[in-house]
């Protein structure tokens, strides 16, 4: 018998959910759906949380939808990962001063979290990950 999938969500995958206008809404409702039946350990970055509650609540323009997001976290059955000053460290692998901006070291320090769990996914829909040798949770779930 296999064991579960370890799966590390971004900040992007997040957002999906929670935005039903964003373009990438029903895959990750999908994707999500198919972790479930999988029975995949999905851990949250502590980071990655803070990050989609900010971008919900300012260009999404929702603080209703960004409490109630952050409400969903506290949890305790939601596996969050505490972002400390040995993560940043291993973050530091993948970002450089020649980073694209659009990688930020948020995405870094996804990364790093995933580095440090041992994940076999990536829940988010950033080719970045992909570039530093990660799978993401789409092609664990077909």
């Amino acid at each position: 018998m296999n064991k579960p999938p370890k799966v590390i969500v971004d900040a992007d995958a997040i957002i999906a959910q929670a935005n039903p206008y964003d373009m990438h809404h029903k895959t990750a409702g999908t994707i999500s759906e198919a972790l479930i039946k999988m029975n995949a350990q999905v851990i949250y970055p502590s980071t990655a949380i803070v990050e989609s509650n900010a971008f919900i609540q300012r260009p999404l323009n929702s603080s209703a939808s960004a409490y109630g997001t952050a409400v969903v976290f506290t949890n305790p059955e939601v596996q969050v990962a505490e972002v400390n000053q040995q993560t940043l460290k291993t973050a530091l692998k993948y970002f450089s001063p020649t980073t694209s901006k659009k990688n930020t070291l948020f995405d870094c320090i996804v990364a790093a979290v995933a580095d440090e769990q041992k994940a076999d996914a990536i829940f988010s829909f950033d080719n970045f990950y992909r570039k530093k040798g990660f799978k993401l949770a789409s092609e664990i779930v077909k």
